[in-house]
């Protein structure tokens, strides 16, 4: 059974994602510090802080092998990001973390010829009016996942990252609630609504199966065409 560790498995993508891996007939481990009340049956979910490298090790250890690595810890702060403090906070979650987690897994994806796959965002291509550091990570995640595909490619572990546009999770509720915001939003999508969790986890699904297997350094957008529209 091949087995999959997952940064903030236990809500939004993150949640939606070890739920498909589940019904594929994987073993999920999630770590993080928060989680739905409606955990699937055989989620493992153990409390991360992902910032801590001793709650990383401990994650890792709990598999005797790992054949991928989703990094889906992040977190938001909106305006407060314009402050030195907030700013790197953000980065320690949504950027530090992810290299982190990938050091603590590297031997055993090497030995499995695993892969990892981060979580970039559409603001990876956007600056943000209220949300610098959330953007500054998500576009340092892109050059991070290029240099680990780099790196430890010839070791036989791929590293790719997707790109979600507007996506119905707890983390975007403050803009789909908004009325002053969300009708610009969809109207801006081509494909007029915003995603769900559950379409971003079935690519994390392929990016981490045999299918990818030739797939290692690669930017996924889904996003319904929001960053090109």
């Amino acid at each position: 059974m091949k087995t999959a560790i997952i940064t903030g498995g236990g809500t939004g993508i993150g949640l939606a994602t070890s739920r498909h891996l589940l019904t594929q007939g994987w073993r999920v481990i999630a770590g993080g510090i928060d989680h739905e009340d409606d955990l699937p049956e055989g989620l493992e979910f153990h409390r991360t802080d992902v910032t801590s490298a001793e709650d990383l090790a401990a994650l890792m250890a709990r598999a005797d092998q790992i054949d991928a690595l989703v990094n889906c810890a992040g977190i938001i702060r909106q305006m407060r990001e314009w402050h030195a403090d907030e700013f790197n906070a953000v980065l320690n979650v949504n950027l530090t973390a992810s290299l982190a987690a990938a050091t603590a897994a590297r031997e055993k994806l090497v030995a499995s010829g695993g892969s990892i796959v981060n979580l970039a965002s559409m603001w990876s291509w956007f600056g943000s009016a209220r949300s610098p550091a959330y953007a500054a990570s998500k576009g340092a995640i892109v050059a991070l996942t290029r240099s680990i595909a780099v790196a430890w490619g010839p070791e036989g572990v791929r590293c790719n990252a997707i790109a979600p546009g507007w996506i119905n999770t707890r983390m975007g509720a403050g803009a789909k609630n908004d009325p002053t915001r969300e009708p610009g939003i969809t109207a801006r999508i081509p494909l007029g609504r915003w995603g769900e969790p559950d379409e971003i986890a079935e690519v994390i699904g392929f990016l981490v199966s045999p299918a990818a297997r030739y797939v290692n350094g690669a930017l996924l957008p889904v996003d319904g065409g929001y960053s090109i529209a």
